[in-house]
């Protein structure tokens, strides 16, 4: 069996229940190498094969999975923050599916849940915002055309930047050409509850300032 485990978003103790038993029960381990606190290797019992994603291609992944399942052992793909999050799940899935393997899922604490409650902060307050925008600028990888980042800005939503940290000027530019202003509050969050958190506090307008 596998099991694709949410990490939660650093803290080792912020994992789930669930998720912690199956990693002490797992015979195989598969983490997102820097993303996952290798803290939580230690939950694993002696024995456990661990294995850095970040040094193997998905062919090689899938071909760990196998290797486990035609060994009847337990394997768990321990992705950080909650999988359905930018955990690049799906292909995993397809592949798996296609060959009949079975897997579930074990939700984890996202890293925007994280990032909240380092800021203390909430996103839907009455008369401020009642919807979450949960999204990431275009890049290397595209974003569909009615997703771009100023269409969705003009909803004026509280919203969670993904992978956009590097191209803040154009995040910046982006969010003013939709419905937020100069001065609407923002914040940076980096590694949201690890124990080298940093958080910037600013406003829309001075995000690419703040960043670099």
């Amino acid at each position: 069996m596998i099991h694709f485990v949410g990490a939660g978003p650093g803290a080792p103790d912020l994992i789930t229940l669930r998720g912690a038993k199956l990693l002490g029960e797992a015979d195989c381990v598969i983490y997102a190498g820097s993303l996952v606190n290798p803290e939580l290797l230690a939950l694993t019992r002696a024995g456990c094969l661990c294995y850095n994603s970040a040094e193997l291609t998905l062919e090689e992944v899938l071909s760990v999975m196998r290797e486990m399942e035609a060994a009847d052992k337990t394997t768990v793909r321990l992705h950080t923050g909650d999988p359905s999050v930018y955990g690049s799940i799906r292909e995993q899935m397809a592949a798996l599916e296609a060959e009949g393997i079975a897997y579930d899922t074990v939700p984890g604490v996202s890293s925007f849940c994280g990032a909240a409650a380092a800021l203390g902060e909430e996103y839907t307050l009455p008369g401020v915002s009642q919807s979450v925008i949960l999204t990431r600028i275009a890049g290397r990888t595209p974003v569909p055309e009615g997703e771009r980042l100023e269409l969705l800005a003009s909803h004026g939503a509280s919203m969670v930047l993904f992978l956009s940290a590097g191209m803040l000027p154009q995040v910046q530019a982006a969010l003013l050409a939709g419905a937020y202003t100069e001065d609407t509050p923002a914040a940076l969050v980096y590694k949201a509850t690890w124990p080298e958190e940093r958080l910037l506090r600013c406003t829309v307008g001075t995000l690419a300032q703040r960043g670099a």
